[in-house]
């Protein structure tokens, strides 16, 4: 059998996925983890701590419930019934790093954990950061000579 034939062969046999409600789903996940964000964010700033302060707590107590609920296997759960609305940058980032410490611990501190925590997100701090260069150069370049 060649290449196209299986191909049309899988893509007959292969369960449909139900969009509508994958996308549901999604949208109301991202919409709970987002309003308990600004839940925490409203309980921060009525124990008294500034707007910036309270925003750097915000995502501390998210990232650190995330990494909680995926060493206890939880989020995982979630996130095969909530599909993408996980993926709410900071709880899928979180997510990735704790899996990742998870899923190599048995190879040791070092070589294990150590070496291997950021080799899902890493690539996303590398571009991150370097597109965020790439745009404060072009930026500075164009205020400081163009406008």
């Amino acid at each position: 059998m060649d290449a196209k034939t299986y191909k049309r062969y899988a893509a007959a046999r292969a369960k449909k996925s139900p969009l509508a409600k994958d996308c549901a789903k999604a949208f109301v996940t991202g919409g709970l983890i987002c309003t308990g964000g600004q839940g925490l964010l409203n309980l921060y700033k009525t124990l008294g701590l500034a707007e910036q302060s309270a925003g750097m707590m915000v995502s501390v107590t998210i990232v650190f419930i995330t990494a909680l609920l995926t060493g206890f296997g939880v989020f995982d759960k979630i996130a095969k019934h909530a599909g993408a609305g996980t993926v709410v940058p900071i709880t899928g980032f979180a997510n990735a790093v704790t899996s990742a410490a998870i899923d190599n611990k048995t190879e040791g501190l070092i070589l294990g954990v150590g070496s291997k925590i950021f080799s899902i997100a890493g690539p996303v701090i590398l571009y991150g950061i370097s597109a965020g260069a790439v745009y404060g150069v072009i930026y500075w370049a164009l205020t400081t000579f163009i406008l």
